[in-house]
């Protein structure tokens, strides 16, 4: 962790991000990058106390699995500790296992998400804050301190419905794209997100749209536009550029030869960094 975190911010990358998968059912049929994974905000604290400038993202918390509460002293001591880097990226969940494990419900995804983002931002404030809604209850308090960032960390929303977002544009600061969205699913839905923004009385040109970006390299896929030779990687993140995407952050982990629990670490490790220094940004 060490190793890689360092060695981004020497080479220039904006940000580093990770992702939260709790546990797997025994039952479940998941990837196995999905099968050991570190929890994402102490992991980013970690990589604060070895990095400087470097962003340090989530993408994404499950919001229904911990009280918002909770996560606000979470996020906003990421904040702080890392002289206001963080940013957070939340979604609704999928695993029903989790949601039987953390005894949570998404649902209704709509209201919960938008009463969740309030609470954030209310114990953001750094003021007295309370807050009754039909989820979430705050007593007459204060959080403190308060995050380095006015307002808190940036709030980013998953999700690829168009209803997530369009909940995106109203809400958050911006949309983070799932792993299995195509370049067409991340233009229509970098187009939707603005729109919302728009209707909304907000600015759409300051939504940001953050792509989590799978890498295959060496392995061309058509309709993976981050595979095969590193031209052929370049030129595909500067194709969705072209689609409105603001951030792309590239995912090492559905390389077999990092994510797989069984990869060797020395090796998962030599080749982080072959791919950290080939696609490095220019400039």
């Amino acid at each position: 962790m060490t190793r890689v975190a360092t060695r981004a911010e020497q080479l220039g990358y904006h940000s580093l991000w990770s992702f939260q998968r709790l546990m797997v059912g025994t039952d479940q049929d998941l990837a196995p990058v999905y099968r050991s994974v570190l929890d994402p905000l102490l992991t980013l604290a970690y990589a604060a106390a070895h990095t400087a400038t470097i962003r340090l993202g989530v993408a994404v918390i499950n919001l229904p699995y911990v009280s918002p509460a909770y996560l606000a002293k979470q996020a906003g001591t990421l904040d702080v500790l890392s002289g206001g880097r963080a940013d957070l990226g939340l979604g609704t969940g999928w695993s029903e296992v989790e949601f039987a494990a953390t005894n949570s419900d998404p649902k209704p995804r709509g209201r919960r998400t938008e009463e969740y983002l309030s609470v954030l931002r209310t114990l953001w404030s750094g003021e007295t804050a309370s807050f009754d809604g039909e989820f979430y209850t705050v007593p007459p308090s204060v959080m403190a301190p308060a995050p380095v960032q006015p307002g808190g960390p940036p709030i980013l929303l998953g999700g690829s419905a168009d209803v997530a977002l369009r909940r995106a544009g109203r809400l958050a600061d911006g949309w983070v794209s799932s792993s299995r969205a195509t370049a067409a699913d991340i233009a229509r839905g970098a187009q939707i997100v603005r729109q919302a923004a728009a209707d909304a009385g907000r600015d759409p040109a300051a939504m940001r749209i953050v792509v989590r970006g799978v890498v295959q390299a060496g392995r061309r896929d058509e309709a993976m536009p981050l595979s095969g030779s590193w031209a052929q990687i370049r030129d595909g993140a500067d194709r969705l550029a072209e689609a409105g995407v603001t951030e792309l952050f590239y995912d090492l982990n559905w390389d077999p030869q990092v994510g797989s629990p069984d990869a060797d670490p020395l090796a998962a490790r030599d080749r982080a960094e072959e791919i950290l220094a080939e696609l490095a940004p220019k400039g």
